[in-house]
């Protein structure tokens, strides 16, 4: 039978164990995706999606407003089904609450992002950065929150990691299109999507055709004596 000091001795030094654990795990740490897992989501583009982004914000914003506040968001449909059909790579990304800040702690993570985007099987392809926001608050605060948040994520990428900023759009949808329409309270819904969605056309320059020379005119006939 174990003697009661040398039980609470024991007990102490699981509980400095523990600490020591826990220490070497700080709150809000994040583990990065693995390069090769982002690539192989988004190396599965087939046909190009055609959408104007700039007007499907518009269109965001004016559903946001203009939608009763009693509606659940359970029953919204997707303002951009089109969206779901895309090669898509979801980001867990941690911001400042209530801003467009990002934490440190996913600058790993957008680094692991950056570094798929300019893999030479991602290169000739352009994406889109699409920004969620669980559903609480204003539904009209939460799209320009998305929207401030995505356009964060596309200017570090571009800024920070050098992707190049013609092959990447930005756009929140707020609450409008709910990752898990079924908890529009839970975390999941805050998370920022990455999709494939066209790929960029060639632009190789065909060298200078030489200008065809003129036919050499012909001497005029010499006049018989």
């Amino acid at each position: 039978m174990m003697r009661p000091a040398v039980r609470n001795l024991w007990h102490i030094g699981l509980l400095a164990v523990a600490l020591v654990i826990s220490a070497g795990s700080p709150a809000g740490a994040q583990t990065a995706p693995a390069r090769d897992d982002i690539i192989a989501r988004l190396d599965r583009f087939e046909t190009p999606a055609d959408i104007d982004v700039p007007a499907l914000r518009q269109q965001v914003l004016e559903r946001s407003k203009s939608r009763s506040k009693n509606e659940p968001p359970q029953k919204r449909s997707p303002i951009a089904p089109e969206l779901t059909k895309l090669p898509t790579f979801n980001a867990d990304i941690q911001f400042d609450v209530d801003t467009p800040i990002v934490l440190p702690a996913s600058y790993e993570t957008l680094g692991r992002i950056a570094d798929a985007l300019t893999h030479s099987s991602l290169l000739p392809y352009a994406f889109l950065v699409v920004g969620h926001i669980e559903s609480t608050g204003r539904r009209e605060n939460n799209v320009l929150l998305s929207q401030r948040r995505a356009d964060a994520i596309r200017d570090i990428l571009v800024n920070t990691f050098k992707v190049a900023p013609k092959r990447l759009q930005s756009v929140g949808l707020g609450e409008e299109q709910l990752l898990d329409s079924a908890r529009p309270n839970a975390p999941v819904n805050n998370q920022v999507q990455i999709m494939t969605v066209a790929k960029i056309p060639e632009h190789s320059e065909q060298p200078a055709k030489p200008a065809a020379s003129a036919a050499p005119s012909k001497k005029p006939a010499k006049k018989k004596k």
